[in-house]
Formats: structure tokens, C-alpha cells, sequence
């Protein structure tokens, strides 16, 4: 099912014609045995991340899909394809080892050479590394593609065997000739990492600076790589599981854009997207990695990803949140809500494909059962 949607004017939504906006130019999980000690570097001025919005003049030659998988059980994770021409960056695999069966044939249909060029672990928690790991009947990522550049987390408090079995294989992949890069090493430009990486004509992806790169943190979470894909004028911002301190940080130290795309902060929880950030970078398509709600983590239906706080702060911005998974009725299984979402761009114009059904959370049976509709989306639809 295709939505085709327009950058510049009005767009098409799902047959019904919406003005573009002025956008258009742009429970946290628990820690695995904390360390108790805790670091902070001496205060220093961050040099502004040169993200801004980059002139429009002429159309990309290449173009450009960002796709969130569904993971294959009812378990919340990240897994997110960006695919350029004939690079491919993968961000994150969870959300348990299991997941690679489903992760790797649909990287296979895409990657068809069987080298990822970019690999980012965003921080170390299961439900973001699993599936690069596997288990002894499937293969992980690691095991299953060529890696060229791996950039994850400079720091960490688990001591989670998953962390340290993800070391493990990242270390033999190194081995075998893939490069590894912490992402304050890449925004330090140090040791052979960048900044900024090219990925195709127009299209360049940069590791932002958040804080908690340096400084100890009891929050896993705010480890989190943040990571900024421009094409052209638009962006496109990934922020891993990033919380409040973390997400402040990310407003302080860069330049952030307007963006037209945004993967939902924490998947969807009440303690990330917070109102600062979204202030700042205005989305216009929110995609969100989750089973929606399953008490995997909380009992509280508010609190269950994307949460009510998340709905109502998003809001104000756009009504286009897609979701990947929701939970059934009984609470014991999965199916697809939009299912594998794609964001795609081509010669100006950007669309989104959805794997199952192109409803935006909203008009989800799920939302209008278990979720308050802000006075914004229901003003939208004139109910």
C-alpha cells in the first residue's frame, strides 16, 4: 500500500488533501547491573554539529529508503535499514537473539551483495543488539553479512551476557577486517572515523554529540549514538532510546533541523520525544518501533508504548505516526499494525509503504480503544 506524499505544496494522505506544513524546510527499560560508580568530564563548549538545513536547488540522483522491521515477536526492539543506491546502514537489531530469523532474509532481499557498509549499535540494552548475536540455530547479523564501519556506544554499565557476547562478535568481525568506531570517536574525527559519512549523491549521515558519551549516567538509555541522515534539505533523525538529560544535550550541542522524517524517541515512551526536542526539529512523519500495547514493561495502559504523553506531545506536529507492531487481545501473542514501514524518496517527492495496513495510529482500532485522540487530531478529522 502506497502513500505518496509531496515536500513542497499540498500532500496526498490516504486520499484525503492536508496543507504541508511550515515543517517542511524541518517505563525506560531496566539496567542490567549498574555499575555504582560514576564519572563526569570537566564542562567544555561543544562545537555546533553542522546539520543545518542544506540547499534544495537541485533534486538527489540517488535514491533513498529507511525501513523499520517488524522483529517477530511481541517483544519491543529497534531494527532500522537505510538503503542508498548500493549502500546499506543498518541501526540496531533487537529484540531478542530469535529476531535474526525474521531480520536477516528481509536484509537479504536488499542487500544483495551481502555487505552492510554501516552498522550502528546504538547503546547495549537486548531489545537493540539481540539480533546481531542470533542463536545456535540462526545466525545473527554478524555471522550473515560482511560489516565494513561498526560505530556504537563509547559507554556502558551492563554487564549483561548480551553485551558482552555482541563485543564478542564485533570484535571478531573487526578481526576479519571490519572498522570500529565509538561515536565520540566519530565526532571527534579520531582514529579513522568522521563525523560525517557519505552515503550517496545529496545524501550524507552524521553522528551527532550527546553528553552522555563522556559522562557516566545511571540510564542506559542516555548512552544512546544519535545519528542525523540529510538529503538535500531534508533530514532525518535517529535517536535510539535518548531520555530527557540525554535529549537536552542533543538540543544543546547541535544545530539541530527541521525533520521530515523522525524514528519515535524510546519507542514511543512517555520519557523521551520530549516537548523541547520536538520544538526544535518539527516532525512531519513519525515511525515508531514497538508492540504496541504490551505490558512488557509497564501494567499502566498510559505508560504502554507509544504512550499517551508521546501521543499528546507529537500531536501539535502531525498526525502521520506509524507504528510496526501491536500486541493481541489475549496479551500472549503479535501481529502487524502497519507492519514493515518504509520511507522512501524519489526525484523530490517522498512516500511510505507499509507492510500490512497504511492506517496512521490514530485510526488504529488499538488507539481509539486504549488512547485519549488530542484536541489537534481530532480537529484534522473535523470529529
Amino acid at each position: 500500500m502506497l502513500l505518496t506524499f509531496f515536500p513542497v505544496g499540498a500532500s496526498c494522505f490516504g486520499g484525503i488533501s492536508f496543507e504541508s506544513s511550515e515543517s517542511e524546510s524541518l517505563r525506560s527499560e531496566s539496567v542490567e547491573d549498574l555499575e555504582s560508580s560514576t564519572e563526569s568530564s570537566g564542562s567544555e563548549n561543544i562545537e555546533s554539529s553542522e546539520t543545518e538545513n542544506s540547499s534544495a536547488e537541485t533534486l538527489v540522483s540517488e535514491e533513498l529508503s529507511i525501513h523499520f522491521l517488524e522483529l517477530g515477536n511481541q517483544y519491543t526492539g529497534d531494527c532500522t535499514l537505510i538503503q542508498v543506491g548500493d549502500t546499506e546502514v543498518l541501526i540496531d537489531a533487537g529484540s531478542r537473539k530469535g529476531s535474526a530469523a525474521t531480520i536477516v532474509p528481509y536484509l537479504q532481499e536488499y542487500c544483495a551483495d551481502g555487505v552492510l557498509e554501516y552498522v550502528v549499535a546504538t547503546h547495549a540494552h537486548q531489545d537493540h543488539i539481540a539480533g546481531f548475536v542470533g542463536t545456535t540455530a540462526v545466525d545473527g547479523i554478524f555471522e550473515s553479512f560482511v560489516c565494513e564501519t561498526i560505530i556504537d556506544y563509547p559507554l556502558s554499565n551492563s554487564d549483561s551476557k548480551i553485551r558482552k557476547d555482541y563485543e564478542t562478535l564485533r570484535d571478531e568481525e573487526v578481526a576479519l577486517g571490519a572498522k570500529h568506531y565509538t561515536a565520540l570517536e566519530c565526532w571527534n574525527n579520531e582514529n579513522g572515523a568522521q563525523r560525517s559519512y557519505t552515503l550517496g549523491e545529496g545524501v550524507t549521515m552524521s553522528v551527532l554529540y550527546q553528553r552522555f558519551y563522556k559522562e557516566k549516567t545511571g540510564d542506559e538509555n542516555d548512552y544512546s549514538v544519535c545519528l542525523l541522515v540529510s538529503q538535500n534539505g531534508e533530514n532525518y533523525l535517529f535517536t535510539g532510546d535518548l531520555e530527557k538529560e540525554g535529549e537536552q544535550s542533543l538540543i544543546e550541542s547541535n544545530a539541530l533541523p527541521k525533520c521530515t522524517l523522525y524514528k519515535g524517541g524510546h519507542h514511543g515512551s512517555p520519557t523521551s520525544s520530549t516537548a523541547e526536542l520536538l520544538e526544535v526539529i518539527e516532525p512531519e512523519v513519525v515511525c515508531v518501533c514497538c508492540c504496541c500495547g504490551s505490558d512488557e514493561y509497564t501494567d499502566n495502559v498510559a505508560n504502554m508504548f507509544p504512550s499517551q504523553a508521546f501521543v499528546d506531545r507529537i500531536a501539535p506536529y502531525t498526525e502521520k505516526v506509524y507504528v510496526t507492531t501491536v500486541v493481541t487481545e489475549d496479551g500472549k501473542s503479535f501481529e502487524s499494525m502497519n507492519g514493515n514501514i518504509v520511507f522512501s524518496t524519489s526525484d523530490g517527492e517522498w512516500s511510505i509503504q507499509c507492510s500490512h495496513s497504511d492506517a496512521v495510529f490514530k485510526d488504529t482500532e488499538w488507539f481509539k480503544k486504549n488512547r485519549i485522540c488530542p484536541k489537534e487530531w481530532e480537529e484534522a478529522t473535523g470529529e
